[in-house]
């Protein structure tokens, strides 16, 4: 990757030295803290049109996670105690004691288990386009796992790496696909998610990370690890109408296992919530910051 980093205005970048990984990080305002947590195939630019608005009342701060941009992409701690442990020592260097968190895809599974686990840190939460831990099997699903089938070559030694580094990058270019606004992902933002896994080290880290949490993780949501927990933590759940695989009808509502989580809909967008209605988006967690 070039150190030279996209530059929405007032933006600031540097590096930490955490336990194991030298992660980059994306700040900018001043207020009470605001964690963007991104996924994949993405980094911190999946937040490019958020980033400004929040800034005006918050500081806005958004890590390259383990693997992704411009952080390193080490070939372990794909796992769900290093990749929690990496938001846990974020905030240890950072020095902050209590956050709110916003996290899309993968890294919204990482958070949830964050504030089960260390809910003294979390302020409150806003996960994107993932079922909460209580979610149940639905038949339904059956179908839409159909739509995820890029999982399968990604899940394949060598096909999944090559499929994201080499060539047009086919598999990376299907992963970014699921969005319905015209232009949300394309041009510069297309070429700048892609261009990270080009580096074969990033591309293994999206397969690793698929193999060590993303998929195993999931597993254990559908089988119910997480039914004898509570989350105590005030979360907010954000679908999308057209989403390939989970939307709302999928999530049931409120559940007996959490003080305060409710789940909203954002119309006309699909998976990429974010890009696909960054406005919409912004509306929902000013709103819900606000409450909480």
């Amino acid at each position: 990757m070039t150190s030279e980093y996209p530059e929405p205005a007032l933006v600031e970048h540097r590096h930490l030295d955490l336990p194991g990984l030298r992660m980059h990080v994306a700040e900018a305002g001043r207020g009470s803290p605001v964690v963007l947590l991104h996924g994949v195939p993405q980094h911190w630019w999946e937040w490019r049109a958020v980033i400004p608005a929040l800034a005006k009342d918050y500081r806005v701060i958004v890590p390259d996670l383990r693997g992704a941009g411009w952080t390193q992409a080490p070939a372990t701690g794909y796992d769900r105690e290093t990749l929690v442990g990496d938001l846990l020592n974020l905030l240890d260097a950072l020095g902050l004691d209590r956050v709110r968190i916003v996290a899309h895809d993968w890294s919204a599974i990482a958070a949830f288990l964050l504030c089960l686990e260390h809910s003294d840190r979390v302020h409150s939460y806003v996960s994107l386009a993932i079922p909460h831990p209580y979610m149940r099997f639905d038949v339904r699903l059956l179908g839409r796992f159909r739509n995820a089938w890029y999982q399968l070559p990604l899940l394949t030694p060598l096909v999944g790496v090559r499929g994201l580094a080499a060539g047009r990058q086919w598999l990376a270019r299907q992963m970014l696909s699921y969005h319905d606004r015209p232009g949300a992902i394309e041009g510069s933002d297309l070429d700048l998610f892609l261009a990270p896994l080009r580096d074969r080290a990033y591309a293994k880290a999206v397969a690793r990370l698929y193999r060590g949490f993303i998929l195993p993780t999931g597993i254990a949501m559908m089988r119910g690890a997480y039914r004898e927990t509570r989350l105590t933590t005030p979360t907010l759940v954000l679908t999308g109408e057209h989403d390939p695989v989970v939307r709302a009808d999928l999530l049931g509502g409120p559940t007996g296992n959490a003080d305060d989580l409710e789940v909203r809909e954002i119309a006309g967008a699909s998976h990429f919530l974010v890009d696909d209605q960054p406005e919409i988006v912004v509306k929902h967690l000013l709103e819900f910051f606000a409450r909480h």
